[in-house]
């Protein structure tokens, strides 16, 4: 009897603390994998505004039986419902993010994305104090590790956009050394403000994702509708934005592969895997990763892109590491809350109960 009792604990110590863990880092590895495949697919040519379009339709292609297999519950939210109006809205939001965030790779690399992807605690942290959605104590040491966690990611990233230094790694690309000397030194600091913007818009994502989950824990299906919101959002825009039509007929190659990898890897199983991880350990826990991303990126950019590495990018990325986490140090010496189901909450986030909107679906 004692050991089943064992046995059953174990269990759910592995179910709640290993598999999340596991899960985590291997969306990580995959997210990173994707931004360097799509990096090298527009070196060949892929047009970014085709990749999002793309990316978007299959992903939502991937999830429609998955959310018609597995949804717990048969009720869809309404078209006028609140809830469907916030995942439109998440869509939005999404959309604008996944933009800048091509646009910045496009212009820089991966291993400066996942650099300053570290910044989405210290937005999150922001922006819950201007919507006064976080209680500052001004003489709590949580409070004073989250503000001095965001003060130094915030410099971190700075040093990351507008230091390059001395070259560590040298470029094996086969681009001449002057076009890249101009492409580097004309597009680096456009592309960090891009790539900052996209996780300024992460940070929004997160939050208005967890308000979501609060009153829908459907995590298939939020991540369904959210993609199927995105396609009908980006199908006007991408094919306004796009000048040669033809760019849409992918033959097979590196563009089409990126374009598969990224759409049903992903944006669609990555997606709701991140959801899944939010509605059972939280936003803060979600983020706990990304510095793992850097390395990867590293490691993948110099292998298969053949990118260098500069000092900057190596000092900015250490100083937001640490600053990332002061601020997570910070998360961990509240109480977290709890939500109704039992899951962990950020206190960055209102809660709220089920029954609220639950009416309104």
């Amino acid at each position: 009897m004692a050991r089943g009792i064992e046995e059953e604990v174990a269990w759910r110590c592995f179910c709640r603390d290993v598999v999340p863990f596991t899960a985590m880092v291997a969306v990580e590895c995959v997210t990173v994998g994707s931004n360097t495949l799509f990096k090298a697919a527009t070196m060949r040519g892929l047009n970014f505004y085709v990749f999002v379009f793309y990316n978007y339709v299959i992903a939502t292609l991937v999830l429609l039986p998955l959310s018609l297999l597995f949804r717990r519950s048969r009720r869809l939210p309404s078209a006028k419902s609140p809830v469907f109006f916030k995942i439109f809205l998440l869509a939005l939001v999404g959309f604008m993010s996944v933009i800048a965030g091509c646009k910045g790779i496009e212009y820089s690399s991966p291993t400066l994305a996942s650099a300053i992807s570290n910044l989405t605690p210290a937005f999150t942290f922001t922006l819950a104090i201007i919507f006064r959605m976080e209680q500052v104590v001004l003489r709590s040491s949580a409070t004073h590790a989250k503000i001095i966690g965001t003060i130094v990611s915030i410099s971190g990233a700075l040093v990351v956009v507008l230091y390059k230094g001395l070259k560590i790694l040298p470029s094996s690309t086969t681009i001449s050394h002057d076009q890249h000397l101009t492409i580097s030194e004309s597009s680096w600091i456009i592309g960090g403000l891009l790539i900052a913007a996209q996780y300024l818009l992460v940070s929004i994502w997160l939050i208005l994702q967890a308000r979501i989950m609060e009153v829908y824990p459907e995590e298939i299906t939020v991540v369904f509708l959210y993609n199927l919101c995105a396609t009908l959002i980006s199908a006007p825009v991408c094919l306004f934005a796009t000048k040669d039509l033809s760019s849409f007929l992918l033959k097979p190659g590196l563009p089409l592969a990126s374009v598969m990898f990224s759409g049903g890897l992903v944006s669609s199983l990555g997606s709701v895997i991140h959801t899944w991880g939010l509605h059972l350990k939280g936003p803060v826990y979600i983020s706990l990763f990304k510095p793992l991303s850097i390395v990867i990126a590293v490691a993948m950019g110099a292998i298969f892109l053949g990118d260098a590495l500069y000092l900057g990018s190596v000092v900015g990325s250490v100083i937001l590491s640490l600053g990332f986490y002061t601020v997570i140090w910070g998360k961990s010496r509240e109480d977290p809350t709890r939500t109704v189901d039992g899951s962990e909450q950020s206190p960055l986030l209102l809660t709220h109960t089920i029954g609220d909107e639950a009416s309104s679906l």
